[in-house]
């Protein structure tokens, strides 16, 4: 499966940064966010891919199992760093990226550092109704408009995404148990007024991981704290792979 993915050489001394987007996201939804951090950074080489039923890559299988983002981690994630040639990466992950980016860590897969955007590792009340939020919007017509700009199949993205998240079944999932086999750096940022989950997701990544951990807590009441606060955001990655 050949999955639509941008990558960008850069200096071979640092290490190359890979980003993991939302459970909506995509490569064009990233925007301009990996260039200004790979500046940030000194020029790092950067991978942006959309994983399978995302933006232009080909479709996934529907519905998806509740470990879809253990697939995604121990499945997918090897497969394209391996067809990239990128070796000991920086995972940027944005919410469903971030929960694959630690699962991939956790499994033991050699990572540089984790830059982990509103993740989460178990399911809150916060985020179910987040959820039921963003499918009331998408119902009624301007999400769905928003996304049908970026996404080949708008209808089984955001589907594939919601069915999975609000079914019963999945209000069990919880991957805590991964966190503390994972001992490379973290740094952890959040919008304080996150609709989609609280600071409990990043208490527990802190207390769970056998790692140091950054944390940074932005104002807003969003998702995306590298769109409400991209100049911050990207210091704050740069300054923590210096730290590193």
């Amino acid at each position: 499966m050949r999955l639509d993915r941008e990558l960008v050489p850069g200096r071979p001394d640092l290490p190359p940064l890979v980003f993991l987007h939302e459970g909506l996201g995509s490569l064009a939804l990233w925007r301009d966010f990996p260039r200004q951090v790979a500046a940030a950074c000194g020029g790092a080489t950067t991978l942006v891919y959309s994983r399978a039923g995302y933006g232009q890559s080909p479709p996934a299988q529907l519905p998806r199992p509740v470990t879809y983002m253990h697939d995604e981690a121990l499945v997918a994630l090897p497969r394209v760093l391996a067809d990239a040639g990128v070796e000991r990466p920086v995972l940027v992950g944005h919410s469903d990226g971030a929960s694959i980016a630690l699962l991939y860590a956790g499994a033991g897969h050699p990572v540089t550092g984790l830059v982990l955007l509103a993740p989460h590792v178990f399911v809150e009340d916060r985020t179910i109704a987040g959820i039921e939020a963003a499918t009331r919007a998408y119902d009624e017509g301007p999400l769905r408009a928003r996304l049908a700009r970026h996404h080949a199949d708008v209808d089984a993205t955001f589907r594939g995404w919601s069915d999975i998240w609000l079914s019963p079944e999945f209000r069990s999932w919880d991957i805590t148990a991964a966190l503390p086999a994972i001992t490379s750096p973290i740094l952890l940022i959040q919008e304080a007024g996150d609709p989609y989950g609280t600071v409990a997701q990043l208490d527990a990544i802190e207390s769970g991981v056998g790692a140091p951990v950054t944390r940074l807590v932005v104002p807003g009441t969003g998702h995306s704290p590298h769109e409400s606060a991209p100049d911050e955001v990207a210091t704050a990655i740069a300054g923590f792979l210096d730290d590193a």
